[in-house]
């Protein structure tokens, strides 16, 4: 039986941005930053209050995929085709403001919904992910 989810990936374009973006804008932890045998590094990020969920900095050019696929993989998240997820937060006009004046660009103000109070945003890569104050 499958207890709960640790890791996830998140696919970006270049992981010195993403490591930047996820630290210095979204102020998540590194959990893991450990060099891998083929140049890159294997990074894992968290938000500050889940450390037991470990966000994986995925550069598209690991060696999982064709050359082909790794270009239509790289324009899909280019074109922010992926929303990989919905972070929560206490405050979501505070934590808003916060991060807009850090340069994080987002896709959609906060609106009440009728789960809560929502805002989009994108990474460097762009991936999209809710941002959100729940109900």
């Amino acid at each position: 039986m499958i207890t709960k989810m640790t890791h996830v990936s998140i696919y970006v374009l270049n992981q010195e941005r993403a490591y930047d973006f996820y630290t210095n804008k979204l102020g998540f932890k590194v959990i893991v930053d450990a060099p891998m045998p083929d140049g890159d590094r294997w990074i894992t990020v968290c938000p500050p209050e889940q450390p037991g969920f470990e966000i994986i900095l995925a550069p598209i050019t690991r060696g999982l995929f064709s050359k082909e696929t790794t270009a239509v993989l790289k324009e899909l998240v280019e074109k922010g085709t992926f929303g990989a997820g919905l972070f929560t937060c206490h405050d979501i006009y505070a934590t808003y403001e916060e991060l807009k004046a850090k340069g994080v660009e987002f896709i959609k103000e906060p609106k009440k919904e009728f789960y809560g109070t929502e805002a989009i945003f994108k990474d460097d890569s762009g991936n999209w992910f809710s941002l959100a104050q729940l109900a």
